[in-house]
């Protein structure tokens, strides 16, 4: 049973009706125009300075505390995905082909209750809190919302939070840690280009479907054979397309796209270079074919690491709230550009273990029947609140 405080008890139907509200109007990523009126209209209401539009869609809004003293900024993501909901709930998306499977839902109903509850103790704390309601988490919003919104700046920031519900983690559990916590992530778009031809005369041709299936098997000695087994890196392939409906075809060209993902800098001056190792062989092997190819990288966002600082002060909270017991490690290799803020300020990223199979709530992030246990959104308001706090040093 998590430690709460009355606040947090008080306002615990109000949250989850505010995620229930959010969760059944889910939109895409710059285009969260329902859902930033809403949370713009609720900042207002509790008598907050408002920013509306920051980076398209973005909100913002100050908590000014007793006279000066440190900013903290506190972050929750806005967009949804482009998926067609097969959970059933009565508060299921309205807007057909999108759906908050992700758990945004969650984490600006979650930012907005405690938003509520320091605005009502400003007396008790010094500087300011920072409110960020982001656009676009999922294709990397966050740089643009920092680059025009003088996010880090005006005041400036000395520390930002942020939270993940996480199906993948049993609900009642908490996850923070100093360090790695979340990958980087690079897409990549590659085109290997052959020479077409009859498959009954391959010599005639240059095969670029057979030069795309080495490299597709190459490239994976990059993670295997190359890299440090303690240096994490994933090359996946998730479309490959070569030729149209005729079978007797060689196709001209094959073009393929997917990620690489690792928990390092991934820099060309990092010991592990795998954006470097990728082209490497991609080179070789078209080369070894007589072929040519072009590459394009289309960089997401970095590695998320927590600084150790801050990473102890919610892991002090946390412990308050869920006991010791309660937490957990976890580190996860998709990416998440709070990334963008954390390499800018000493940030922490902690993880709301949602999943019960009891309830339906272990379906993995970015499933169609994707749930949360809204039972454990009140420890994670006390956990992000009692943080603020101890930042602030109230």
């Amino acid at each position: 049973m998590a430690n709460l405080g009355h606040e947090t008890l008080e306002l615990a139907g109000e949250l989850v009706a505010l995620r229930r509200e959010f969760h059944a109007h889910p939109e895409p990523g710059f285009g969260e125009r329902w859902t930033a009126g809403r949370i713009a209209a609720f900042l207002r209401g509790l008598g907050l300075e408002v920013k509306e539009g920051v980076a398209g869609t973005g909100v913002t809004a100050l908590i000014r505390g007793n006279g000066g003293g440190k900013a903290l900024l506190l972050r929750a993501d806005m967009d949804a995905l482009p998926l067609e909901e097969q959970t059933g709930l009565p508060f299921a998306s309205l807007n057909r082909g999108m759906m908050h499977a992700c758990g945004h839902d969650a984490h600006m109903a979650v930012l907005l209750t405690a938003a509520k509850m320091l605005s009502r103790m400003k007396d008790r704390f010094s500087g300011t809190v920072r409110l960020v309601f982001q656009p676009n988490e999922e294709i990397a919003g966050a740089r643009r919302m920092i680059d025009e919104g003088r996010l880090l700046s005006d005041p400036p920031v000395d520390g930002a939070m942020a939270l993940h519900v996480w199906s993948g983690i049993p609900s009642g559990k908490i996850s923070v840690q100093a360090g790695p916590v979340m990958a980087a992530m690079d897409e990549f778009r590659a085109v290997i280009r052959g020479k077409g031809g009859h498959t009954g005369a391959p010599h005639k041709a240059a095969d670029p479907v057979l030069a795309a299936a080495n490299f597709i098997s190459a490239a994976q000695m990059i993670q295997t054979r190359e890299i440090d087994v303690f240096s994490p890196t994933l090359v996946m392939f998730g479309s490959v397309h070569a030729g149209g409906q005729a079978s007797n075809i060689i196709p001209e060209e094959v073009s393929l796209a997917g990620t690489v993902r690792y928990l390092y800098s991934g820099g060309p001056d990092s010991p592990e270079r795998p954006l470097q190792r990728f082209e490497r062989v991609l080179a070789g092997i078209c080369a070894a074919s007589g072929m040519d190819y072009s590459l394009e990288w289309i960089p997401s966002n970095p590695c998320l690491v927590n600084d150790p600082g801050m990473a102890a002060l919610v892991r002090n909270a946390a412990s308050a709230v869920v006991g010791d017991e309660n937490l957990v490690p976890y580190t996860c290799t998709a990416g998440e550009d709070f990334a963008e803020f954390a390499r800018e300020v000493p940030s922490v990223f902690f993880f709301v273990g949602t999943g019960d199979r009891e309830k339906g709530t272990d379906y993995p992030q970015h499933h169609p029947k994707f749930d949360i246990d809204e039972e454990a959104l009140p420890a994670a308001v006390e956990i992000l609140v009692r943080s603020a706090l101890a930042f602030l040093g109230a």
